[in-house]
């Protein structure tokens, strides 16, 4: 299959080493530091299976690269304003293009079915620039259940996990669908095919809404925040508010915030995404993670008291450092 990997960082990079080592035609479109290193000494995947260095094309050009059967974008959600304006010379009439991405995707409500399906967020999607460059009909969901470290560009480590749920917005059994669950099958991946791809986003949503930004503000390392008994209770209520959301457009969550929070401490001392990305000075996702969830829940009527200290704080504390617009 011929494959472009929209963002070689940590899940890009190995998703894009596992596909060209299965014997698929993989190239990447990737800028700077990333850029330099795959044109000049590849791309290296270190795992718990042994080590694996590929050759690919890279470029920060699509057009470039030409048209794909498959563009699996893994890019942080500030970005894919730039995606999307660019992107096109990739996609044909029939390239499927799977979002490796973390919080709620500018698709999420299309071909939702009943009372929201076609909403649009602007807080995801402001002025419907996504949306026009990557038309929904391309668009398969993908929930990333692993964790990798890019120590170095060019380098990833692959730490935990080798999970992906991937399903088609309008929950049909398609035949793209089928075909790429298989591919990435045998690329080395354990593979979830969902009949509601929107309800595994919003759980994964759940459980990581709060880590992140409290981390952010903080500088602790997860353990330390739920280990403050004030921390962990806001934390709770955050995620409270945010099951009721999910429960008013149908994705509900039977699972309670301390069984979730149990599942995090067990992970130890870690630094979250979003404390990574302060620390190197990068843009935050804060509105796929928590501003479209406050969105939707003044949709639905659902109050956001916590959620929306949550976002002030978060919001506020990321524009003095100058990492979310102001």
């Amino acid at each position: 299959m011929r494959i472009a990997i929209y963002g070689a960082g940590a899940v890009g990079g190995l998703v894009a080493a596992r596909l060209a080592c299965a014997g698929h035609e993989v190239s990447a479109v990737a800028r700077g530091a990333t850029l330099d290193a795959l044109r000049s000494r590849g791309l290296r995947l270190v795992s718990a299976g042994g080590e694996a260095r590929v050759r690919l094309p890279a470029s920060d050009d699509p057009a470039e690269l030409g048209p794909q059967e498959l563009v699996v974008v893994a890019v942080k959600a500030p970005a894919l304003v730039h995606v999307a304006r660019d992107i096109g010379p990739l996609l044909g009439p029939d390239t499927v293009v799977l979002t490796a991405m973390n919080g709620v995707p500018w698709w999420f409500f299309d071909r939702f079915g009943g009372r929201w399906a076609g909403t649009r967020l602007d807080s995801v999607d402001p002025g419907g620039a996504i949306a026009a460059g990557i038309p929904s009909r391309h668009v398969v969901g993908c929930v990333v259940h692993l964790a990798c470290a890019v120590p170095e560009p060019g380098f990833v480590c692959h730490t935990a996990g080798n999970r992906l749920i991937v399903g088609e917005p309008g929950g049909e059994a398609s035949q793209r669908l089928a075909r790429l669950a298989a591919t990435l099958r045998g690329a080395g991946f354990d593979v979830d095919v969902s009949r509601r791809i929107q309800a595994d986003v919003w759980y994964k949503l759940w459980g990581n809404m709060t880590m992140n930004p409290v981390s952010a503000l903080t500088g602790a390392t997860c353990d330390r925040i739920l280990d403050d008994p004030q921390v962990y209770r806001f934390c709770l209520d955050v995620m409270g508010e945010a099951a009721r959301i999910g429960a008013a457009i149908g994705c509900p969550i039977s699972e309670s915030g301390e069984d979730r929070m149990a599942v995090t401490r067990k992970l130890g001392a870690f630094k979250t995404s979003m404390l990574q990305d302060v620390e190197a000075g990068r843009a935050v996702e804060l509105d796929a993670l928590v501003s479209a969830v406050r969105e939707i829940g003044a949709r639905v009527g659902e109050p956001t008291p916590r959620i929306d200290t949550l976002l002030g704080l978060a919001r506020l504390h990321a524009r003095v450092r100058g990492l979310y617009p102001a």
